[in-house]
């Protein structure tokens, strides 16, 4: 069911994406629209402002007095054109005119056509650049003689033209915002039901233990078989030691610096007793001292958790093997099964709270597990290998002192 419940959360996630990029997708196409046919518009205009300039030449060398209220409707298209920078330049390559550009240098008020050494520099960048894009309209002054028309998109086309990418980036960090709200929330709330959980079952058990233990001391005082009773007295201790545990959940456990071989030994002679007998248990650790800053007790959990998944990996049959030793400033433990294995999709979400793949059980160990290594030891645990049908290995590392 656990399984089901991230699969679910898979696909929402994906869902969710989804949704997004459809949104952004329409604000991109509705937005490229919108400067598209701004483009097409500037491009109208400036055809306009080619023919214009073409008539006035035409106009200008013809002697009907009736054309010079003609010429000045043409030079108002002309003059009208204050946004878009427009380069002119004759079939040589020579810069007749310009419009609209901040040119380096102010213009010679005496003689706007002159430029100076930069100027002419700088329109002459712009040309280059101009050259080779399709802002270029050609004109006929007259047979033989044209003129070209090269202009640059207006300061309005430009920034609508990187509105879409930055309504993109607006968009897409806005998501990542709340997507990382959402799932911050969402692990937090998990948390807080986890450790007031563990904090409950802790007290719960405190009672029933404290019964436990007074009866233990009357069934001693009655001369009830001391074997028996003294293998009594070790699992009620046990179950004192695990109410320990989850008590300690959600609260910053005392440390203490111990040996890592003393450690993971004890945790597997305890298992060995109480695990199946067609169960192989075999133990490596290192031949020096592993001193560790840790929690004694709740390491001891992790091992026992890894130990029962083992088992219960290999269905009561098969070997499992821990080795202890050391990687560079960080104490390893690999605790490797001959198990069922698991697939890469398990491997994702083993960790993770209330998954499981067993019929019973809360799906809390690993989740535990990580929590104590990861956040109380400032250590690692992972998946180091996982093969179905061959096995599985997890690996711990710990800061050695």
């Amino acid at each position: 069911m656990s399984a089901n419940i991230y699969d679910i959360h898979r696909y929402g996630t994906v869902a969710f994406l989804l949704s997004v990029g459809a949104v952004v997708a329409v604000f991109l196409y509705f937005s490229n629209s919108l400067v598209n046919d701004l483009a097409t518009q500037e491009r109208a205009r400036m055809q306009i402002w080619a023919d214009a300039t073409r008539e006035i030449v035409n106009a200008t060398t013809s002697a009907d007095p009736a054309q010079s209220d003609h010429i000045d409707f043409l030079l108002s298209i002309i003059i009208a054109n204050n946004n878009i920078p427009v380069l002119i330049t004759d079939d040589a390559g020579n810069i007749v005119d310009n419009r609209n550009f901040n040119l380096p240098e102010p213009a010679d008020p005496l003689n706007p056509m002159f430029l100076s050494e930069a100027n002419e520099a700088y329109l002459r960048g712009k040309l280059e650049k101009l050259s080779h894009t399709p802002n270029v309209i050609h004109i006929s002054i007259a047979p033989g003689i044209n003129q070209h028309i090269y202009y640059e998109d207006s300061t309005l086309l430009r920034h609508l033209s990187l509105y879409p990418y930055i309504q993109l980036i607006v968009m897409l960090a806005f998501v990542a915002v709340v997507y990382f709200a959402v799932s911050s929330s969402k692990k937090a709330e998990q948390n807080k039901v986890w450790v007031g959980l563990s904090k409950e079952t802790a007290h719960q058990l405190g009672t029933p233990i404290s019964s436990l233990m007074a009866w233990i001391e009357l069934m001693r005082a009655m001369e009830i078989d001391p074997e028996m009773v003294g293998e009594m007295d070790k699992d009620v201790k046990r179950l004192s030691t695990i109410a320990s545990r989850f008590s300690k959940i959600g609260s910053r456990p005392k440390m203490e610096e111990s040996d890592l071989n003393d450690v993971i030994s004890r945790s597997a002679d305890y298992m060995s007793t109480r695990i199946s007998s067609r169960v192989s248990l075999n133990v490596t650790t290192d031949p020096d001292a592993l001193i560790v800053n840790m929690s004694e007790p709740l390491v001891e959990w992790v091992m026992e958790n890894l130990i029962k998944n083992a088992v219960d990996a290999m269905e009561g049959q098969g070997s499992i093997t821990i080795s202890v030793g050391r990687v560079d400033n960080m104490a390893q433990i690999l605790v490797s099964d001959t198990g069922k294995g698991m697939s890469r999709k398990m491997r994702k979400n083993v960790f993770r709270p209330g998954f499981t793949t067993k019929k019973r059980g809360w799906g809390l160990g690993l989740t535990l597990a990580r929590r104590i290594v990861e956040q109380y030891h400032g250590g690692q645990i992972c998946v180091s290998a996982s093969e179905p049908g061959v096995g599985t290995t997890f690996r711990i590392l710990l800061p050695l002192r």
